[in-house]
């Protein structure tokens, strides 16, 4: 079994910082009286910034293996990058509705800790540290679906613990069949051994392996929590657990795929590329006709892991196109979602029908829905429209033509029920949004930043690309 020898702590910087940062406001929390919480929320702030400024200077510099079961690479960089930024758009999210909560430091540190586990899910380059890493991106999520201890919290956060539980067994079990197969947890040595092992043992491993990075990206067939846990989480929480996890899942996804899975006597392009058709499809199923909005985010975050899946697809095919598309996708559909959930949690709604009106109260806001929603689908010249090209381009090369259609088919049929959500938003006459006296400062920088994110980086595409 490989060795975690060699461990360079310069390397792993950001993700000391993350963890020191959780420590920190663990311990201050606990020493600040119950009405002064929001020092802590200062404390997470500067560690965030401080991590990215150290992320941005290491990428710039260098890269190279941290350990034998951590790479630091330029996928492990960007996930830092965005992960960091999406756990820092989340806190400013919560401001506006935790801000002098007795549990806010709790909320702090489980909300460093899980972008923690999803930073190590992303350079994880052994089973192990993979197995570790899933249980770090997981287990302070569950505390924070049923944060606000209410009826639908607590059966949200229920069930997203019994199917990860599950999810965290099979990827366990996988592991382990991996491991007697070839004989190490080494992405590496299990490389090199997987071509000549047993067939049928290398594909069970490899499937319950693949069944807890899914659960983690909220993608077909262990998708069923994502509706569940998105209506039933706290507003800031849903928009944490539908987008940051996703980020260290599909990288821990495209890495198996990459390094070990490419080679072995296995088709994982074909697995992969079902996977993709299935998550895009059904989550687009379940959008179409939803009412309320959270759920039609969580069915649309089902459908984005399908299209992010046809990076891991055509990693068989050697498509160039694949790991900087799926790495410039994940930034573009973090600041699209975060912006989208960030207006549901300023407004407090719940509803399709509480947007009605909503550019004659709120024109900004509205902008950036639409801005957000749009992006959602691939319009251009958001960023999700250049990822998404992107992908399809890198399918192609992959010979996957049929899943390329596929995808383009299910682009369109997404339209319908994204335009089901933007055209209320201009009625002169409606019930318009109620249940919030004004929208919250800090949840509307964050929507009107994520809406000029979206459009900026579509624009500066190109740039972007080549650095990835």
């Amino acid at each position: 079994m490989s060795g975690m020898g060699g461990m360079n702590l310069a390397a792993l910087l950001p993700e000391l910082i993350l963890a020191l940062a959780a420590v920190g406001a663990l311990l201050l929390g606990s020493w600040t009286p119950r009405h002064r919480q929001g020092r802590v929320r200062l404390l997470v702030i500067a560690a965030l910034l401080t991590a990215l400024a150290v992320t941005v200077a290491s990428a710039a510099t260098a890269t190279g293996s941290a350990s034998g079961g951590y790479t630091v690479d330029t996928a492990t960089h960007a996930v830092r990058a965005l992960v960091i930024a999406g756990v820092l758009a989340t806190v400013l999210l919560a401001a506006d509705s935790l801000a002098s909560h007795p549990r806010e430091s709790e909320f702090h540190v489980l909300l460093l800790l899980g972008g923690l586990g999803a930073v190590a899910l992303a350079g994880a380059s052994d089973l192990l540290v993979l197995a570790v890493a899933y249980l770090l991106a997981s287990i302070p999520l569950y505390a924070l679906v049923g944060f606000a201890k209410d009826a639908s919290g607590t059966e949200a956060a229920l069930k997203f613990y019994l199917l990860g539980v599950l999810a965290g067994i099979l990827l366990l079990t996988g592991a382990t069949l991996l491991l007697g197969a070839g004989s190490t947890t080494a992405y590496a040595g299990l490389a090199a051994a997987l071509p000549e092992a047993p067939r049928a043992l290398v594909a069970a491993g490899t499937v319950a392996v693949l069944a807890g990075l899914l659960f983690k990206a909220g993608g077909v067939p262990l998708h069923f929590w994502v509706p569940d846990v998105t209506e039933g989480a706290p507003a800031p929480v849903a928009a944490f657990v539908t987008t940051v996890p996703k980020l260290g899942a599909l990288a821990a996804l495209y890495r198996l795929g990459d390094q070990v899975m490419s080679g072995a006597a296995l088709d994982w392009t074909l697995l992969a590329a079902l996977l993709a058709a299935a998550s895009m499809t059904l989550g687009n199923l379940g959008a179409f006709f939803q009412t309320n909005a959270r759920r039609l985010l969580a069915y649309s975050t089902v459908s984005q892991v399908g299209y992010l899946l046809m990076a891991v697809a055509a990693v068989g095919g050697r498509a160039e196109l694949a790991q900087p598309g799926l790495l410039f996708y994940l930034g573009a559909y973090l600041a699209a979602n975060l912006g989208a959930f960030a207006v549901v949690c300023t407004l407090r709604t719940r509803t399709l029908e509480d947007h009605a009106g909503l550019f004659r109260s709120h024109p900004w806001l509205a902008l950036s829905l639409v801005v957000c929603l749009l992006g959602l689908v691939g319009t251009p010249p958001t960023a999700v429209f250049v990822g998404k090209l992107a992908l399809f381009t890198a399918a192609l090369e992959a010979g996957l033509g049929w899943l390329m259609v596929l995808a383009a088919a299910n682009t369109v049929a997404s339209l319908f029920y994204y335009l089901r959500w933007i055209l209320p938003l201009f009625q002169v006459t409606g019930k318009g949004k109620g249940p919030a006296d004004e929208p919250g400062p800090w949840s509307t920088g964050v929507a009107v930043t994520a809406a000029i994110v979206s459009l900026g980086a579509g624009v500066a595409a190109g740039p972007a690309l080549g650095l990835l």
